[in-house]
């Protein structure tokens, strides 16, 4: 009887054992989460750039320290590998940012690039744009040397890219880059077509290759391929003298303001003798005080100083004075 208790006891056990077990190995299902949206891979950085505000400039100044090291503190590098950022349009350098960031810019420099863009929001690029576009693009020399041989022989080197910046070449169906890039190469912030005047040449004929080159990784192509199509036809030589000539090309006044430069009247001349006091005490209003012996001279001729103007200007103002005194 003993032993049979005992048997039930333990079976007792056991039972409660594999019911604690079981407990713990049962699931209980969590309250189902919403399913994930997953954003696609590039493409993003630059459909973000519509979301973003207008850019600020003061933002910008503050943002843009880290681009000085290679592109200057004003957007004017020192070294000539870098692009002059000075006097960039706002929506080509965010663009372009945008671009490095989705990884759709790939070439050239975009190891160095892709590190610093991919940090920024879409608002930075903006801001760092809008502060560039304020500063004072700078320009370099254009390479003048006389070109011995060749089909061009005879031109100097910047002239061949002139030709085609100014007039294109109609046979080949190369369009003139002012056309888009404007008469001084200031661009058009609209399209955006970027500012090209004063570019470094090493850089101007780094992304004319990639042009003439024709790949892209960019998602939206247009702006690449007009591109692409210009550079098509371009030969070394013609690449090489576009790029000196668009590092000399520069800004300068237009003819109204060359002629309003022209007729800006001289400076006063009472500027010039408020100097030397002790050369021309006559000339000089507050210096009539000193010199009373001057003044005084002739009573009669008083009237006369009356009715001159700059000639006297001594004797016109110690009549002024005569009545207040008597």
């Amino acid at each position: 009887m003993r032993h049979a208790r005992a048997y039930g006891f333990a079976g007792l056990a056991a039972l409660a054992v594999a019911a604690a077990a079981f407990a713990q190995t049962t699931v209980t299902p969590l309250p189902e989460a919403e399913p994930v949206e997953t954003a696609p891979l590039g493409g993003s950085a630059v459909e973000d750039l519509a979301k973003a505000d207008w850019g600020d400039p003061q933002a910008g100044a503050e943002k843009a320290v880290v681009c000085a090291a290679c592109h200057g503190v004003d957007g004017n590098p020192a070294d000539p590998m870098y692009p002059r950022m000075a006097g960039q349009s706002e929506r080509y350098i965010a663009h372009q940012l945008a671009l490095f960031k989705s990884g759709e810019r790939n070439t050239g420099m975009a190891a160095i690039m892709v590190p610093f863009a991919s940090a920024l929001s879409a608002q930075d690029m903006r801001d760092i744009g809008a502060y560039f576009a304020t500063q004072k693009a700078g320009a370099g020399i254009a390479d003048d040397t006389v070109i011995a041989s060749g089909p061009n022989q005879g031109l100097k080197f910047y002239q061949v890219g002139e030709k085609l910046f100014r007039s294109g070449d109609a046979d080949r169906g190369i369009p003139a880059c002012m056309a888009c890039h404007g008469p001084t190469g200031a661009g058009n912030p609209g399209p955006p077509y970027p500012h090209v005047s004063g570019q470094p040449s090493a850089y101007v004929v780094q992304r004319l290759q990639e042009y003439r080159a024709g790949t892209t990784s960019e998602a939206d192509p247009r702006l690449f391929d007009m591109m692409a199509t210009v550079a098509h036809s371009l030969t070394d030589e013609e690449i090489n003298s576009l790029g000196s000539y668009l590092q000399g090309l520069h800004e300068r006044p237009d003819a109204a303001t060359q002629l309003a430069m022209a007729n800006a009247p001289a400076p006063a001349p009472a500027a010039e003798a408020a100097a030397p006091e002790t050369e021309a005490p006559a000339a000089d209003d507050a210096g009539a005080a000193d010199a009373p012996a001057d003044a005084e001279a002739p009573e009669a001729e008083a009237p006369e100083a009356d009715a001159q103007d700059t000639d006297a200007p001594a004797a016109e103002t110690e009549p002024a004075a005569t009545p207040t005194e008597g």
